[in-house]
């Protein structure tokens, strides 16, 4: 294989943005930041990429335009005008994610960073996951405390805007396009197998129409190596 598994996880991210066209890409993370600038390089070019502050920038953090926070809220916000990649320290089954804490809520055996941003992500635009090391510990039966809300959740929440779209790990990509939402495998990374996924899970996972993610194009892996991590970063994050 001509790509490393780090390589494979980039394209994997900059697939979460095919066909997104003209809305604020909010990658979280390393590897989410190098899949929506090459996503930006080549198949959706009208993506709008931000600092996370003030600013919309260009692949290489130059400012083309003002984002100021009121609006952000006021017209990209609720009008799902934004697609966030997020982590998640637990993910369920349904797709409820837990960056908060660890253990009961009233007396946490871990602090985290708190639901932050993840509720209104939820239910108001399309979200994704990153998790750079899929095991049981990530994916459990159910999570601690729910920050990021997913399907089972939403629908009695009666979120109209709830789009939980994928999940992509060291692993594979994985979604929600089940009969009841459940998570289900889309594609494993190539070398990866089914029994691999399933001793890393802490629940069942639909693996039975999962085919092999692909691996970049030649010109995929020059702006991956060349222009976007000459520095190979991304091999830190997921290693080979």
């Amino acid at each position: 294989m001509s790509a490393t598994r780090a390589e494979i996880a980039v394209v994997a991210v900059a697939e979460l943005f095919r066909g997104d066209g003209e809305i604020v890409a909010s990658p979280m993370g390393y590897i989410p930041s190098l899949g929506a600038k090459l996503a930006r390089l080549t198949f959706e070019p009208d993506l709008l990429l931000s600092d996370g502050e003030a600013y919309l920038i260009d692949v290489e953090g130059n400012v083309e335009g003002w984002q100021p926070f009121r609006k952000m809220l006021d017209t990209i916000v609720p009008h799902g005008r934004r697609h966030v990649v997020m982590g998640a320290n637990q993910i369920d089954r349904f797709g409820n994610q837990n960056i908060s804490a660890i253990g009961d809520h009233a007396r946490p055996a871990k602090q985290l960073l708190g639901v932050r941003g993840a509720p209104g992500n939820t239910a108001n635009h399309r979200t994704s996951y990153w998790v750079p090391r899929h095991s049981r510990r990530v994916f459990v039966q159910s999570v601690d405390i729910v920050s990021g809300v997913g399907y089972d959740n939403a629908a009695k929440a009666g979120l109209k805007y709830h789009d939980v779209h994928r999940v992509v790990t060291n692993l594979g990509v994985f979604d929600f396009a089940t009969p009841d939402h459940s998570m289900r495998a889309v594609s494993l990374h190539p070398g990866v197998t089914p029994d691999e996924v399933t001793a890393a899970s802490g629940f069942d996972i639909d693996l039975s129409s999962a085919v092999t993610s692909r691996e970049p194009t030649d010109e995929e892996l020059r702006l991956i190596r060349e222009v976007l991590d000459p520095k190979g970063l991304r091999d830190k994050e997921v290693p080979s």
